[in-house]
């Protein structure tokens, strides 16, 4: 009878056991889309369609960039948040700490509408002015500025974007009257540099560092502590005189928050594979650099988390408050 019950015990724990094992490969029957909120050519862009190949080759099916830019990210966010958990639309989204740091009423919860899949890098943004204007130092610029309050226009990518998160932090620090002006993403902000139609900006490192290096912006100083690699010319903002005007971005990947474990650990696995392999392109390209410690959901969601906390506290003790 004890090896009846023996044998039976086995054989449910198999039966259990198995839908598990099937569960934990799970592997897409058909594409999955990779939702950047923001329009083609900013730094979301630019990370996602660097990542997306080699995650798709890992989960054997094409991962689709689409680009479904508004209100500061909210758009494309509110999107993923909404839709059915099951693997197929994942977000990529530097800006999802930033939007309640910097937008009183969002239509989802930044943290608890989704989960972590993976954290593609970092990046500090960059103060740059177009070549035409006339300040070649930070300095330069704030003497410009302050000599002709609310006469010049910074570019930003949309309300509640990190560009505009780091275009407040850089009014609030130094103390000059510019006009914002919010573009649909971080790439037609970029273009409106380039074409003078707005004089200065304070774009991600990736959607901008093309033109830096090519002349059709010119970077002023970069929004950390210490110079960046991929700028080795540019000074930090310490150097640059504004300290205080320090502000990096990070590239959370995330799936709507019912989106079951076996299917969030598949895609973990894809784009966490894919990162470490496009790591030079990420640095070279775009100025990204992937930190270990984001393995799990856990820890990506608790990423998201301190920086809404961190961003509403930079923005609170710089004056500016949620609207």
């Amino acid at each position: 009878m004890a090896i009846q019950r023996r044998i039976l015990s086995l054989a449910l724990a198999g039966a259990l056991a198995a839908p598990a094992a099937i569960a934990q490969s799970w592997r897409p029957a058909r594409p999955i889309r990779l939702i950047v909120p923001f329009a083609p050519g900013g730094s979301n862009d630019i990370v996602g369609r660097l990542i997306a190949e080699a995650a798709g080759q890992a989960l054997g099916q094409p991962i689709v960039v689409e680009n479904r830019a508004g209100a500061g990210s909210m758009l494309g966010a509110e999107h993923v948040a909404r839709s059915a958990p099951d693997g197929y639309t994942v977000l990529i989204n530097s800006g999802q700490s930033t939007v309640p740091a910097i937008v009183a009423r969002v239509p989802y919860h930044s943290v608890n509408d989704f989960t972590g899949i993976a954290v593609a890098g970092f990046s500090p943004h960059l103060v740059v002015v177009n070549p035409q204007f006339p300040a070649r130092t930070a300095q330069e610029l704030l003497a410009t500025l302050r000599a002709a309050p609310g006469r010049h226009n910074l570019a930003t990518a949309g309300i509640g974007s990190g560009v505009h998160v780091a275009a407040e932090l850089f009014r609030a620090v130094t103390q000059v009257q510019v006009e914002l002006v919010h573009y649909r993403g971080g790439g037609p902000a970029v273009a409106a540099l380039v074409a003078n139609e707005s004089q200065l900006g304070t774009p991600t490192m990736a959607s901008s560092l093309g033109q830096v290096r090519g002349g059709a912006l010119r970077a002023l100083a970069v929004m950390a502590e210490q110079r960046h690699p991929s700028l080795p010319d540019v000074p930090s903002a310490p150097e640059a005189g504004i300290p205080r005007a320090v502000f990096e971005e990070f590239f959370p990947i995330l799936a709507p928050a019912a989106t079951p474990a076996p299917v969030v650990a598949a895609l973990g696995a894809a784009f966490r594979g894919a990162i470490q392999q496009v790591a030079p392109r990420l640095d070279e390209l775009a100025g990204v650099v992937p930190r270990a410690g984001y393995e799990t959901p856990e820890q990506v969601m608790a990423l998201v988390r301190q920086g809404v906390e961190s961003y509403s506290a930079i923005l609170s003790a710089a004056g500016v408050r949620p609207e």
